[in-house]
């Protein structure tokens, strides 16, 4: 027995020194099958027990299953790390380096257009509030001269929450202009950027979720001229010199007067239609200033506002706007 417990010491010992020096994971799965395969070294020593005498078979038995389990154990931590090292690149990138510009990916088109859109308003010294997706009734559309029998307000058309206080997903970013204009005095000049939701079904031109931004200048003596031209700047810079714009008398409980604008371009001409509705605006109403503690005989202010998407469709040629939103590879690497 003890000559056998040797050589049963031994064999363990040569094989955590033949783990150690398996330097790949093919090399490291041949250690594994001379030591623990069917035919293993330490395999055909639990088959010789038979030999031993039977009062000699349980101790050792019991040395060589340590011996075994041990033996099994290392070789998993070897692979563990033969596996982070086979897994590093051949030639690392060092992000560290000074003055090296490395590209790991791309901005998503939606992104590149909000980031365009933005630096046209910064242009103009506006600058970029946000506020959050989770809403109220007062932020969304109380203080907003929304009417409590407004069909926005429907549960048909906004996603209420069902918890207290009425709060919901927010359904325009207009909520944010409030928020602004209670936390500081006028003259105020923004660009909300930001995540909305309304009960859409999904199909090409519409989705549950979107994106829009929203423009709002707040000053003494603020006129719709001011609103028309900053309007034109924005969409000349964003869809071209060419565009023309009109702007149509319209309803929104915010705003008065309030206004659609459609514009014509080589775009629209591609689809077959000279003019495309393509945002909304209009002077602030003034009982949206006394919601918010500011003087209308005072102060005026425009605000005006479109959807994100639409304006990618527009720019790229896309047809349905679920394509933005399906992380396919090869529609976002073409931007």
């Amino acid at each position: 027995m003890a000559e056998f417990v040797k050589d049963l010491e031994v064999l363990g010992q040569n094989a955590r020194e033949e783990i150690g020096a398996a330097s790949t994971l093919p090399t490291l799965q041949e250690v594994r099958v001379k030591y623990l395969g069917s035919k293993g070294k330490i395999t055909g020593l639990l088959k010789q027990l038979g030999s031993l005498p039977k009062e000699e078979r349980p101790a050792v038995g019991k040395q060589i299953n340590e011996i075994k389990i041990a033996v099994g154990q290392e070789l998993n931590e070897r692979r563990e790390v033969l596996e982070i090292e086979a897994a590093k690149p051949k030639n690392p990138i060092d992000f560290t380096l000074p003055g090296r510009c490395v590209k790991v990916g791309r901005m998503h088109p939606l992104t590149q257009v909000t980031e365009d859109i933005v630096r046209s308003f910064r242009r103009l010294g506006f600058a970029v509030a946000a506020g959050p997706e989770i809403e109220d009734d007062y932020h969304c559309f109380d203080a907003l001269n929304t009417p409590a029998d407004h069909p926005a307000r429907d549960i048909q058309d906004t996603f209420y929450l069902g918890t207290e206080g009425r709060q919901l997903l927010r359904t325009h970013t207009s909520s944010v202009q409030i928020r602004v204009m209670k936390s500081q005095p006028p003259p105020i000049r923004i660009v909300v950027p930001g995540r909305v939701y309304r009960r859409d079904t999904a199909d090409a031109t519409h989705n549950p979720t979107f994106h829009q931004i929203e423009g709002l200048y707040v000053d003494r003596g603020v006129t719709v001229g001011d609103l028309k031209g900053t309007v034109e700047f924005v969409f000349k810079e964003l869809l071209g010199r060419e565009v023309k714009l009109r702007f149509r008398p319209h309803y929104f409980s915010y705003t008065e007067p309030s206004l659609e604008i459609d514009f014509s371009s080589p775009l629209t001409c591609k689809l077959g239609k000279e003019w495309l509705e393509i945002a909304g605006c209009g002077m602030v109403h003034p009982r949206v200033f006394e919601n918010v503690g500011y003087d209308p005989d005072v102060w005026s202010g425009w605000a005006f506002g479109f959807g994100i998407e639409r304006i990618a469709m527009m720019r790229y040629g896309i047809n349905d706007i679920r394509l933005f939103y399906e992380n396919d590879s090869r529609f976002l690497n073409q931007f």
